[in-house]
């Protein structure tokens, strides 16, 4: 079995995560390929100092490989997802953030869940993504010009709310005067969408959702649509440009620029561990307000 290791690195949580994975691993004959930069960090670190075969892009991701490990919070995860992209590699996330609706795996079970890695025990979750074009072309989004979660438009280096002119498959829908506009898949429903008034959706929903950010018109709501809708926007305002995040990646666009989003011709594969599912998640980080977990 081979497997692929990404992650990012915090001291005080992730030091222990790694350390089990690897001797896990390790013991049970699994080559780890790891990110190069990821790599290059355990070494500083001195966390481990055995020599590893190492890759950097999606072009050294293949069906070789079983599944990329992502060590860190949902936030790691959505850097992974840039590196996977089309390349069908499986993402297990091991949670030592504080969020975890992609990161499921907690630390205190690394090893029962790696087992089950092992065993070929487990699911997969198939996740929808956005793409992003933009007319005239933008150098800033031309390449990652997809999101897991969500693309935001939001106002910049200004106090003014923008208006974003909005049409679904050619037809107008409306024009919101806001501070900005998400348009998020289901898996990114339980991140800024929600915080914003918007909708919780399961992973296999076919819907994506369209959340205005802090609307002047109090009749504004989030708006769910079939995902397979082509959304288009165009954006005004009093500053000459504003901003576009497809998940953690902000670029600037001019006004009057042309926007079009819609789902992708692939998906991200999310590796299900038995017994940690997204309704187990939900049920422990939102409708009782903290974790419960056993």
């Amino acid at each position: 079995m081979k497997v692929a290791i990404y992650g990012q690195y915090y001291q005080n949580s992730t030091e222990p995560i790694i350390k089990d994975i690897f001797l896990f691993f390790n013991s049970n004959n699994v080559e780890m390929v790891i990110e190069e930069n990821f790599l290059k960090m355990l070494y500083e670190k001195q966390l481990i100092n055995a020599e590893y075969n190492t890759f950097s892009s999606t072009t050294s991701l293949d069906d070789s490989f079983e599944m990329l490990i992502s060590i860190g919070g949902d936030g790691t995860i959505l850097r992974a997802a840039t590196l996977v992209r089309d390349s069908g590699v499986p993402i297990l996330g091991i949670n030592a953030g504080r969020l975890g609706f992609l990161a499921t795996v907690q630390k205190e079970k690394i090893d029962s869940f790696l087992q089950f890695v092992v065993d070929k025990n487990y699911t997969i979750s198939e996740r929808t993504l956005l793409s992003l074009t933009c007319e005239p072309k933008n150098d800033a989004i031309a390449e990652l010009n997809f999101a897991m979660n969500e693309v935001t438009i939001s106002r910049k280096d200004t106090t003014s709310m923008i208006t974003v002119e909005t049409h679904l498959n050619n037809e107008y829908l409306t024009s919101y005067w806001a501070d900005g506009l998400i348009i998020s898949t289901p898996t990114g429903s339980t991140g800024y969408s929600l915080s914003c008034g918007g909708p919780l959706l399961t992973p296999d929903v076919k819907s994506l959702v369209i959340t205005p950010i802090a609307p002047h018109n109090l009749t504004a709501r989030p708006l769910v649509i079939p995902d397979d809708t082509e959304v288009k926007l165009r954006v005004s305002g009093r500053d000459d440009q504003y901003l576009v995040s497809l998940d953690s990646r902000v670029a600037s666009v001019k006004n009057e620029s042309i926007l079009t989003i819609k789902k992708t011709n692939f998906k991200i594969k999310m590796v299900e561990i038995p017994g940690e599912t997204f309704l187990k998640t939900l049920r422990n980080k939102l409708l009782w307000g903290e974790d419960k977990r056993n």
